[in-house]
């Protein structure tokens, strides 16, 4: 059977397409970073929507550590296959525009940050089985070989299917790949959620746990950590001193600050990602795969495809 389109008559308002003419880039923004624009795009051969990741690289044409960067980030993403990390599937340099784009999965519901701003009224469990999906995503990045470091975890790189309540980690582009020894060695990240061992140069995959409890502070919270500083050296000098933000002190459910007080812990105090999946906060929280199961059963001739599995 013929893979084509069936209607050969190109009314869809694409504003460019893949070599292959299987994926069409609308021109509706949903997202721009630093290094990339993110596109709403369709693929027409599954018959779903897609996110189309499009980078300028004549931008960084002298700056050949920040192409490596790219890269590295769409090398490591069609390694990687886990329910709670965004799937890459087609990725392509456009010589003529000089652009390096990439066809990744989109969630619906934008990303994390945005959705508990939009949703204030948000149960402790429900957060929690956010806050779980999220510490699965990061399980499977620790122990992966070789073992990765997101290195920019927050709200904003983490995406939401809210019509099934799952989350995602995405923008691997600071990810870093490291030895056995787990050890890495360069200053990256979001300030409010960067591990004060970050600055000192020398770390491991447990900065990931750091980032991951302020994405907790923040879901409870509905602050962005150290808010109350207005700028980088402040938050800088509070967080190499062990200052904590003051959004924790806001934190009324006991057990939810204990636990981020732990993700926020000494290096060598703090758990691993697995380690916390046990943690008795989670008690209660039926496991993500067996709702993703139960998903698959009830939708079995919906057409869901990608997105949502």
């Amino acid at each position: 059977m013929s893979s084509e389109p069936l209607d050969s008559d190109d009314s869809e308002p694409f504003v460019e397409s893949d070599p292959t003419g299987r994926y069409g880039r609308y021109d509706e923004l949903l997202g721009s970073g630093a290094v990339k624009k993110v596109y709403r795009a369709f693929d027409q051969e599954e018959g779903i929507e897609v996110a189309w990741n499009q980078v300028k690289l004549r931008c960084f044409s002298d700056d050949t550590a920040m192409l490596e960067r790219l890269y590295s980030e769409v090398k490591l993403l069609k390694s990687l296959e886990n329910s709670n990390i965004i799937a890459l599937y087609k990725v392509w340099r456009d010589e003529g525009s000089n652009t390096l784009n990439f066809i990744t999965e989109i969630c619906t519901s934008g990303n994390l940050r945005e959705y508990r701003k939009k949703h204030r009224h948000v149960s402790m469990r429900a957060l929690k089985k956010w806050s779980k999906q999220i510490l699965k995503g990061l399980d499977y990045l620790h122990t992966h070989k070789p073992c990765i470091i997101h290195r920019d975890l927050n709200c904003s790189n983490v995406f939401v299917n809210g019509n099934i309540g799952q989350v995602k980690i995405g923008d691997l582009g600071l990810a870093a790949t490291v030895g056995e020894n787990h050890v890495a060695h360069s200053i990256l990240g979001t300030p409010e959620f960067m591990a004060p061992e970050l600055y000192e140069e020398r770390y491991t995959e447990i900065v990931d746990i750091y980032s991951y409890g302020m994405c907790v502070l923040e879901l409870v919270s509905l602050e962005i950590p150290y808010s109350e500083c207005d700028n980088v050296a402040k938050i800088y000098r509070r967080v190499s001193s062990g200052v904590r933000p003051e959004a924790l002190n806001k934190v009324k459910d006991v057990e939810a600050k204990a636990f981020i007080e732990k993700c926020l812990g000494k290096p060598k105090a703090r758990p691993s990602a697995a380690e916390l999946l046990r943690d008795p906060f989670f008690d209660g929280i039926v496991d993500d795969d067996d709702d993703d199961d139960e998903q698959v059963e009830n939708n079995e001739n919906c057409g869901t495809g990608r997105i949502v599995s």
